[in-house]
């Protein structure tokens, strides 16, 4: 059965057309047999013509504006074991497929791996963006970043990690029994961390696969509809929802309520020194967030089981910046049916490929 590589797209004509061959290609030489779908958005420019012109070979699936989510309707229809669910600002290295899916093929049950991650690069081919990400607490607020301390050093070992980003694959069954994404989060942000959160507390795991590289325009799509300050502020507003959502640990509640409080407290004397359009962020992510919770239906959070409150703890602890890159049984990379690969050498010849083609 064949991995299709689902693109979601909306009015990203642009987009198609500097990664889309990249991604054809890619799946052209995997040798586990790939295909590319675009999911279209309800797009209001020419995506739609450009792909019947550039890539009539490319099936396109039509669906509503709703981001992420669109996914869980698309791979509740489609029949496939694994699927690559990209950004339409993604380009991938040639092998990246079949790197992502081998861990995908290694197991089914409890404590299988559910999702990879690819070695997320800027288009320079250079630049490291991600994507093993470790998670810790920054006054009250969860903060989620492939950015921690040491990571360079790491950023060519496997680990587990605690979301993907962009570009990740999926066992099919795996993603639907957890209820797929999340639409509390709409437009977007931090649903693949709530959804490998859900992950983790069912006994899954998402790992890092750093010999997959992926290349990724940075924020290329949701900077060009809501501009930088819009996408933090989403950010801040779906970080709370996360927690109000996820939470249940004593400790956890009151490293929360401290830290908001806190950061509550200082915004008026933040507020007279920044500029106009930062002033008063938080508070007015707190507001969206609380309206977004009430829109949505969700009740007061309660208290959990013993065992679900020490998965959450063990959840934080390993994923924190100084436990992440400990090895553990599960992070091993297969290599068994890929052979070896030498990533720098290829790397840097992808790099110089990508910036002829600028």
């Amino acid at each position: 059965m064949s991995v299709p590589l689902l693109v979601l797209n909306y009015n990203g004509r642009a987009l198609l057309a500097e990664c889309l061959p990249s991604l054809v290609a890619a799946a052209r030489r995997a040798r586990c047999g790939a295909r590319v779908v675009v999911i279209d958005n309800s797009s209001t420019d020419d995506s739609r013509a450009f792909l019947a012109k550039q890539h009539p070979a490319v099936e396109v699936i039509d669906r509503p504006n709703f981001g992420l989510t669109s996914y869980n309707s698309v791979l509740a229809e489609i029949e496939c074991d694994v699927a690559l669910l990209l950004n339409n600002d993604v380009k991938l290295d040639d092998d990246a497929i079949d790197r992502l899916v081998a861990p995908l093929q290694a197991g089914s049950g409890r404590a299988a791996c559910f999702m990879t991650a690819p070695q997320c690069r800027r288009f320079d081919g250079v630049t490291y963006e991600g994507l093993k990400t470790a998670v810790r607490w920054r006054l009250g607020l969860v903060q989620a970043s492939c950015f921690y301390p040491g990571h360079m050093v790491a950023s060519d070992r496997p680990a587990c990690t605690a979301c993907a980003g962009p570009v990740m694959a999926v066992r099919r069954q795996a993603f639907l029994k957890l209820g797929g994404f999340d639409p509390l989060f709409l437009p977007g942000r931090l649903e693949d961390l709530d959804l490998v959160y859900r992950a983790f507390r069912a006994g899954w795991h998402a790992r890092y696969v750093p010999g997959a590289v992926a290349y990724h325009a940075g924020g290329a799509t949701f900077h060009h509809v809501y501009g930088a300050a819009g996408s933090d502020q989403l950010a801040l507003r779906n970080t709370l929802l996360f927690q109000w959502k996820n939470l249940r640990h004593p400790a956890h509640w009151l490293r929360e309520a401290t830290g908001i409080s806190a950061r509550l407290l200082a915004e008026p004397l933040r507020a007279i020194a920044a500029p106009r359009d930062e002033r008063w962020r938080f508070t007015r992510a707190v507001w969206l967030a609380w309206r977004r919770w009430q829109q949505m239906g969700h009740v007061s959070r309660r208290t959990d089981s013993l065992a679900t409150l020490r998965r959450e703890r063990d959840y934080f602890r390993r994923f924190h910046p100084t436990r992440i890159d400990r090895s553990d049984s599960t992070d091993e990379e297969p290599q068994s049916s890929l052979g070896a690969i030498g990533q720098s050498s290829r790397s840097a010849s992808h790099a110089s490929e990508l910036a002829a083609a600028r």
